[in-house]
């Protein structure tokens, strides 16, 4: 029964209906446009500080346990929002959810990957990852679909409550996922011992750095273009009650790449670097296509990205060989968030000067050094 809970984990995880409305709930409190920006980076902030401690923490102790209170902190932080709304109770609660964010990432991959060893089927890892992937691209757009109706009948306070209830429900659903180990096995068990050794893999293993830094910049530069799909569409001219369904296609297109990830998982360096490259083609030609139909090579593109992440965090665990399994891929994440700021920032002042099109073009052109990184052989593990 792991992977259905793994499959319904994730999928509660993303089930949060106060994600399309969040914005507005910011907005009727009076925030400024400044204010809501300084709440985001708050956000972001808190998960960069605490992602690689956090994942430390989960192999010290237990990564079932963080998994439950990773939705615990998130629901506790959408209550803040929807019983005392202002500045500073929005602001807590995004230290919270981005402590949510932390707690899960490294934690999540590292039980999947233990779990399936020690039933004999990691080589299922990267198709099972996958579908989590999409289970979780399913609830984002089921809680979309159902925001509007929610709120439309019991405002902030509806959604906000359906919200805390998933959020429930999905630490209710990591006590029943298993965890077949002992906390801080093969290290002397401290908290330290585990961080030090975590991070020494990474420092040691050349291949780990490797898959470290390909899993980082191949899941986070398209990651993060996905949030001016909407603005690149009202570019091209499509009226902005269309724009939903622009947005359903792309999500579309990286749901069938998660769904296909499992496939891939044995691909060639070369053929990986192919996909990759291909990719970044793709998104470029369609984002400066100036039309609609463009919108098909992005969905296409992201397909291919969300595939390829998918495959370079499978690769990644069949690397690690040490006792810190959540704090390396912690340290990915970690990278995954520092690469996601960088865009964000060089997209804002690209923007200023290029088309939305072009900028989409130009940010994905460091795909390109990607492909070459991946194309390399992994190195040799070094001799224990």
């Amino acid at each position: 029964m792991l992977v259905p809970k793994l499959y319904a984990y994730s999928f509660v995880g993303d089930f949060i209906l106060l994600y399309p409305v969040y914005t507005l709930l910011f907005l009727d409190t009076g925030l400024s446009v400044a204010e809501i920006s300084s709440l985001l980076v708050i956000w972001s902030v808190t998960g960069m500080v605490l992602e690689v401690p956090s994942g430390a923490w989960a192999d010290a102790v237990s990564r079932r346990l963080l998994l439950c209170l990773g939705p615990l902190l998130a629901g506790a932080g959408f209550a803040l929002w929807i019983l005392f709304p202002s500045y500073w109770a929005f602001a807590a609660g995004f230290v919270l959810w981005g402590a949510q964010g932390a707690l899960v990432s490294g934690a999540y991959e590292a039980l999947a990957y233990e779990e399936l060893e020690r039933l004999g089927q990691e080589g299922r890892y990267a198709a099972v990852m996958g579908r989590a992937e999409s289970f979780g691209l399913v609830a984002v757009a089921a809680s979309m679909a159902l925001a509007a109706p929610v709120f439309a009948a019991g405002g902030h306070l509806a959604v906000g409550a359906a919200s805390v209830l998933a959020c429930v429900l999905g630490a209710a659903v990591a006590l029943t996922l298993p965890e077949h180990r002992s906390p801080g096995a093969d290290t002397e068990g401290s908290y330290l011992a585990v961080l030090r050794a975590g991070l020494a893999e990474v420092r040691a293993d050349r291949g780990v750095l490797h898959a470290v830094l390909l899993l980082s910049f191949v899941t986070a530069i398209w990651g993060a273009l996905e949030e001016y799909v909407s603005v690149l569409g009202v570019e091209v001219g499509v009226a902005r009650a269309a724009i939903p369904v622009l947005v359903l296609v792309v999500w579309i297109g990286a749901t069938a790449g998660g769904l296909l990830a499992g496939r891939a998982q044995g691909m060639s360096p070369r053929a990986y670097a192919f996909t990759v490259g291909g990719a970044a083609l793709a998104m470029a030609a369609g984002a400066i296509s100036g039309h609609p139909a463009g919108f098909a090579l992005i969905a296409v593109a992201f397909g291919a990205f969300q595939l390829a992440g998918v495959v370079a965090d499978a690769r990644l665990q069949e690397r690690i060989t040490g006792p810190s399994r959540a704090t390396v891929t912690s340290v990915a994440g970690l990278g995954t968030n520092v690469v996601t700021l960088a865009v964000y920032t060089a997209y804002g002042a690209a923007s200023s000067g290029l088309s939305h099109g072009v900028t989409f073009a130009v940010l994905v052109a460091p795909y390109v050094l990607v492909a070459v990184l991946a194309a390399r052989p992994p190195a040799p593990s070094p001799v224990q």
